[in-house]
């Protein structure tokens, strides 16, 4: 069986002793040392707080490799938790919480690339989303997906196969306004063309 390669970050060293203790008997993981944080697949981040401090050390973990970071702390409030989304983090345990089995799950999934949150922190996390749409993006046509109202419909067109003209009657538009619209996707999305920004929202479920 392969061991993932997993680099411990924290700011005291009875911490890392702490974590490394409960890691290193596993089978499914290895504890790599600080000389070896470029082959690291995922990196556990283990703080008290999401500070000012922890944010600092996450931005530049994220910048400097060490594959996707699960983070262990003490205290996470609705601010840590976004902050933490914010930063990147991939996994999110508590202090309390953090069984070797439990902490061996979460890097497997971050591995994986897939986010854990545990569930009353999902909720918070789902709830701030929801107002963040409703009372910033929504009012600006704007969603999370990264395309307003008014380009998820065009492209929706565009994937039905009707051209420049067709779209500007569909929807009450001038044609330069369709032309416009399909320029900002395709330049902000760093696409090529409009059948480009089509297979994008497509593989991604935005239209």
């Amino acid at each position: 069986m392969r061991r993932l390669l997993v680099y411990l970050y924290t700011n005291d060293p009875i911490s890392r002793a702490g974590i490394a203790s409960q890691l290193r008997p596993q089978p499914r993981v290895r504890v790599v040392d600080e000389d070896e944080i470029g082959q690291a697949e995922v990196t556990v981040v283990v703080t008290e707080m999401v500070d000012e401090r922890t944010m600092r050390s996450l931005r530049s973990l994220r910048t400097n490799g060490g594959g996707p970071v699960v983070l262990i702390a003490s205290t996470i409030d609705d601010a840590a938790l976004i902050s933490a989304v914010e930063a990147g983090v991939a996994g999110l345990v508590r202090r309390s919480e953090a069984t070797a089995e439990r902490l061996v799950a979460v890097i497997e999934s971050a591995a994986a690339g897939e986010g854990v949150v545990p569930p009353d922190l999902l909720g918070r996390l789902l709830h701030q989303v929801g107002q963040v749409q409703r009372t910033v993006l929504g009012p600006r046509g704007l969603a999370f997906a990264g395309l307003a109202e008014r380009e998820v419909a065009v492209l929706r067109l565009v994937a039905d196969g009707m051209d420049t003209s067709e779209i500007a009657v569909k929807l009450s538009y001038s044609e330069r306004t369709v032309k416009n619209v399909l320029h900002d996707v395709t330049s902000r999305l760093h696409l090529r063309n409009r059948t480009h920004a089509v297979a994008y929202a497509l593989r991604n479920g935005l239209i």
